[in-house]
């Protein structure tokens, strides 16, 4: 599965793209506002390990972000399930290189668009650290809302932060 954006696709993970990843994901800027589980440093170790997972994908839920061949970023969609089996969360990162150039809120809003038309979604959320105002913008601009902020409930390198939780509703 591709998505075409206007500078980059949207795509799966293949065999070959471990030394793209590793090279763009092995920023401390770029890990400083996502989830302990993206390590920094990142090594080519971790980008074999996280492809040989990502193919393995039963549901195209993951991106990689490719640009000229390349992985520069990665986007996905995780599905909830339970009481909560309409909703997803997104969650995305992009090399720093590319900052600033609109192409994560394109990609955000081309993940969103697909969630909706092909994964049975009703609801996208997405938590931001209390810092990371980019990505708060990166989603005002994607069309969605800030529904509010959770106090003091992350930690990254020991600090606390609050959460400000964005939301968008499938459209009627």
């Amino acid at each position: 599965m591709e998505i075409q954006g206007s500078a980059f696709t949207l795509r799966g993970w293949f065999d070959g793209d471990e030394a793209s990843l590793q090279k763009h994901a092995d920023n401390p800027n770029v890990s400083a506002f996502l989830l302990d589980r993206f390590p920094y440093p990142y090594t080519l170790n971790d980008a074999f390990i996280w492809v040989a997972f990502m193919k393995k994908q039963e549901r195209q839920t993951n991106f990689a972000i490719a640009i000229d061949g390349q992985v520069c970023g990665g986007i996905a969609v995780d599905l909830k399930v339970d009481a909560n089996h309409k909703e997803a969360e997104i969650g995305y990162w992009l090399a720093e290189p590319y900052w600033g150039r609109g192409i994560i809120t394109e990609a955000v809003q081309l993940l969103t668009s697909y969630a909706f038309e092909n994964l049975g979604i009703i609801r996208i959320q997405a938590g931001v650290f209390s810092k990371n105002t980019a990505s708060m913008r990166v989603l005002e601009k994607a069309g969605y809302i800030k529904e509010g902020i959770m106090r003091n409930a992350l930690i990254k390198k020991g600090e606390v932060m609050d959460k400000h939780l964005y939301a968008i509703l499938k459209p009627e």
